[in-house]
């Protein structure tokens, strides 16, 4: 977008809004986090298919437990990680505007994918394993300030807060314009 602006001395020049978007996900930064993640979700893959698989068969009852739940959280934030990486790099590429990709990206759930409460036989778990819950949660750090550099302080996805009144207002007006067309019918 150029505009024509004047500087103190008069003169006119072109002022260009910058798409911090477009420039990060072209940045050497963002191809280094797009191959960890990228990297990341196909170690844990490789794992959870093989040696993962064995050693969750030698766990105690309550270990086993967490391990399935714990191996599910990993992988679904890895997805929605991979999802928002999968994201920055359509635009990198030019197949979305970065205005495409911000609507896009309300799809991806990244707040609730950090730090979760402890399980009952989690201690047990694999080295492997907490490994790669270990790196993810670090990924998932980086890649949420990264949004947050990107799209701001998410408040355009907050919803304004609710006015009681002015709600109870709404429906007594919707209840009595109904009545009163319903007695006049």
């Amino acid at each position: 977008m150029n505009n024509k602006t004047r500087n103190g001395d008069g003169d006119k020049r072109d002022a260009v809004t910058v798409d911090f978007g477009a420039k990060f996900a072209a940045s050497e930064m963002f191809v280094k986090v797009f191959r960890e993640g990228m990297s990341l979700v196909e170690e844990t893959a490789s794992y959870l298919d093989g040696p993962g698989r064995r050693e969750s068969r030698e766990l105690s009852r309550a270990a086993s437990l967490a391990y399935a739940t714990e191996s599910m959280r990993l992988t679904t934030r890895l997805m929605q990680l991979a999802s928002w990486l999968l994201l920055q790099r359509a635009v990198k590429d030019g197949e979305m505007t970065t205005a495409e990709a911000r609507d896009e990206k309300y799809k991806i759930n990244l707040v609730e994918l950090g730090e979760t409460e402890a399980l009952p036989g989690e201690e047990r778990l694999p080295d492997g394993l907490q490994d790669l819950i270990s790196r993810s949660l670090r990924l998932h750090g980086r890649i949420m300030r990264l949004d947050e550099m990107l799209h701001g302080g998410g408040t355009d996805d907050v919803a304004p807060a609710a006015n009681p009144v002015s709600d109870q207002m709404s429906q007594i007006q919707a209840a009595f314009g109904t009545q009163r067309r319903n007695d006049r019918g």
